[in-house]
């Protein structure tokens, strides 16, 4: 896997990161996440999945303290040519191990953004959140945007376009997603789904969705020729971004656990 986001690196930035609809998505995400952080101030943050160091930039520049993990050494040395905050410290992970790579009790919160824990088979998954129970505080948490199974967006722009197994993928017990022509084999969880793998563990405490109205980035081509239809979608995700319900219809959501 860390080969695939290796040969990805290069080129990510320009085709999400900077994308309008990158930009928009992480908008969304930022709002939510603004508003959990002013009532729990987290004073030490694990991210995994870093991959260029956009999420971790942002969070340092709050003054929270930051260790921004991947798994991918390309991805890395993008993100730690943007660092300038001594706040935030870039360092490699391979997120099934988190457990042995950091002490009980270290962080107060974890965050994964954009589908990173998408790419843990449900075993993966379930000891993932194991391991993060431990690292964690008491009153720990983990915030992570995820790609659940049912995206309105994407059946609905297949299914026009006569890809009617592609339009229903997500369905499936994994699919291989294409990351800037690198293939990644990619899970999808519901928030029943992951409801089941955190029990032990954690609580939910929240879920929004986003990118219901705004597309998947692989529809960058589509919306960069329609900026009206773009700005009205976006204004539906304005209205609609507060709907929990409808999380599991969207590109992603956002999820909230809270350590038991």
């Amino acid at each position: 896997m860390s080969a695939s986001f290796d040969n990805a690196a290069k080129n990510y930035d320009k085709t999400f990161t900077n994308s309008v609809i990158g930009r928009a998505q992480r908008k969304f995400v930022y709002a939510h996440f603004s508003n959990f952080l002013k009532n729990k101030k987290p004073k030490n943050i694990l991210e995994i999945n870093c991959g260029t160091g956009e999420d971790a930039i942002w969070l340092a520049n709050q003054k929270f303290d930051v260790i921004a993990t991947d798994i991918s050494e390309k991805m890395l040395e993008i993100a730690k040519n943007k660092n300038k905050f001594k706040n935030l410290t870039f360092d490699f992970l391979d997120c099934t191990k988190i457990a042995q790579k950091y002490a009980p009790n270290s962080f107060d919160l974890v965050f994964s953004n954009f589908g990173g824990l998408n790419c843990l088979s449900p075993n993966e998954l379930q000891l993932f959140f194991e391991s993060s129970s431990t690292i964690l505080t008491s009153e720990g948490t983990i915030v992570a945007v995820i790609m659940p199974k049912n995206t309105l967006w994407e059946q609905f722009y297949f299914i026009v376009k006569g890809k009617f197994n592609t339009a229903f993928r997500r369905k499936k017990e994994f699919s291989i997603a294409n990351v800037n022509a690198q293939q990644v084999k990619t899970y999808y969880y519901n928030p029943q789904d992951i409801e089941r793998l955190i029990s032990n563990n954690f609580i939910i405490l929240a879920k929004y969705p986003i990118g219901l109205f705004v597309a998947p980035s692989y529809l960058e081509h589509f919306i960069n020729s329609k900026q009206r239809l773009f700005s009205f979608l976006n204004y539906l995700e304005k209205k609609s971004t507060n709907f929990s319900f409808l999380s599991k219809y969207a590109d992603h959501y956002i999820i909230y656990l809270q350590k038991k």
